[in-house]
């Protein structure tokens, strides 16, 4: 059966199975929407690019319009420690917890969630019956279980109680306009697509983008983080992090330098578990000139458009000497005037120079920086974290954090009780993982804030951020998108965005 869908609801999406194919690291993307799935998988090729064609659902997350808008931008204003100097109305909304269930952002990512799920579960399906290397179906559907996992892993966090669709759907299908299923129903699936993923003999690293035993691994941890705290509070969970983030930390090393982070020389390698991948010429993105300060001309970039620049009060939380502060490390308060090199630009600000990307800034102004998604510190962090719940702040706990500050020129943490230590393993993630698309749903599970301006944490709904506002409750979750709401009558609104 053939379809060609241009509709954005769930039960479109799930249909669909809109997938891209591609070469060049599987950026090349070729839209075969109107595809009959019946015949496709007849051969290994034909396996191989389908999976591939998955991976580029993640663009969605680091799209952007010439208002400053982009998913991750929206991720990270939810936190509370970024203002935006663009033109976005619906940016300034989220900042001041204004914002409807119109905003297109919770729209464009629960779509391409759902577009990407429903062919994960289309490659679920029909892998195991293509003629092929049996190493290679393995590897697929290993991939093709992690992505799946990684993307009800951001539904179920940012919109809660979501539809589970595991199985290919037509128009005549019962589960066409499925019901929200429970998050706990949720994160079993994500545990199970891991743990199939595990089953699957990827290598433990990968320097092409795909995925490896690293990152879903590393993926795994954090889910078995995220369900020891808010909503499901297992904590017998915090011991099963532990095990899986101490597996990663010895397949991976922290790079010496922090420009390497978002440079085109060091991609996929060292520390970088898995990123979203760009080519210029294949597909490029907007991530310098959405993070410079709104209107400086820095670099050759032809929009310059400030949609998230990190609050003074956060970037003044760091402790004295640390590295990550100094000029051109994580931050940037000044640069040359493009073309103009002998005349500075003074920001006013702080700006996130690790999301500059000196290559395109330089030259054509079109950025393929990689976007991370999971590195080495984040796992490092979630095993100090969860073995600390288990058995206090052991030698190993202090030996997975302690590389971290070191590299920032701080001194080593020592001597702390647990309640001390779980604090400080909570502002290392706030400031090593600064901006990463970390920090709300670290609120999310922890329900504690970073108090920057008393350098404490704080209970979420009480305590005021830097900029004056105090989550509300509905801020917790997302709103479901006002579009699936009118086209399905299962579908229920979250508390507060009726």
């Amino acid at each position: 059966m053939k379809f060609h869908i241009k509709k954005y609801s769930i039960a479109c999406l799930i249909v669909a199975g809109t997938f891209t194919t591609g070469c060049k690291k599987f950026l090349d993307e070729k839209n075969y929407s109107n595809f009959d799935k019946d015949n496709y998988f007849q051969n290994a090729g034909q396996a191989q690019s389908f999976v591939n064609g998955i991976y580029t659902n993640l663009y969605m997350f680091q799209n952007g319009d010439a208002y400053g808008e982009s998913p991750f931008i929206t991720i990270e204003l939810f936190a509370g420690h970024a203002t935006s100097l663009g033109q976005s109305v619906n940016n300034a909304n989220v900042i001041n917890q204004r914002t409807d269930a119109v905003n297109p952002g919770f729209e464009t990512v629960w779509k391409n969630s759902y577009a990407a799920i429903a062919n994960a579960n289309l490659a679920i399906e029909k892998l195991p019956t293509v003629s092929m290397d049996e190493a290679l179906r393995k590897n697929l559907l290993g991939q093709a279980y992690f992505l799946r996992a990684f993307f009800y892993y951001h539904l179920v966090r940012l919109y809660g109680d979501v539809p589970l669709i595991t199985t290919s759907q037509t128009l005549t299908s019962p589960d066409l306009y499925p019901e929200r299923a429970p998050v706990s129903q949720v994160y079993d699936l994500i545990i199970s697509d891991l743990e199939a993923a595990k089953a699957s003999e990827l290598p433990n690293t990968d320097q092409t983008g795909k995925v490896s035993l690293g990152a879903v691994k590393t993926l795994l941890a954090s889910v078995y983080l995220t369900t020891a705290g808010y909503p499901l509070q297992k904590t017998e969970n915090f011991a099963k992090a532990a095990a899986e983030a101490k597996d990663v930390i010895p397949m991976y090393t922290l790079f010496d330098k922090y420009d390497y982070l978002h440079d085109n020389a060091h991609k996929n390698q060292g520390e970088l578990i898995f990123q979203n991948q760009y080519l210029a010429g294949v597909k490029d993105n907007a991530i310098p000139q959405l993070t410079i300060p709104f209107n400086l001309q820095v670099g050759a970039y032809g929009d310059h458009l400030g949609a998230m620049i990190p609050t003074n009060d956060f970037f003044n939380s760091y402790e004295d000497g640390d590295l990550r502060t100094e000029e051109r490390q994580f931050y940037y308060s000044s640069y040359p005037k493009y073309k103009e090199p002998g005349t500075i630009i003074q920001f006013g600000e702080h700006a996130l120079y690790k999301y500059f990307h000196l290559e395109s800034a330089a030259s054509t102004g079109i950025s393929d920086e990689n976007w991370t998604f999971l590195r080495l510190p984040e796992a490092m962090l979630i095993y100090a974290e969860a073995s600390n719940e288990v058995n206090g702040p052991t030698q190993d706990a202090y030996d997975a954090i302690n590389p971290i500050r070191k590299r920032a020129k701080l001194e080593p943490l020592a001597g702390l009780t647990k309640d001390q230590f779980r604090e400080a393993i909570w502002k290392e993630r706030y400031h090593e993982l600064a901006y990463e698309n970390k920090a709300y749903f670290d609120i999310q599970r922890t329900h504690k804030v970073y108090d920057v301006k008393n350098n404490k944490f704080g209970e979420a709904t009480s305590t005021p951020n830097e900029q004056g506002v105090t989550l509300r409750e509905q801020y917790y979750l997302w709103p479901i998108p006002q579009r699936e709401i009118s086209t399905s009558t299962k579908l229920k609104q979250n508390p507060g965005w009726q």
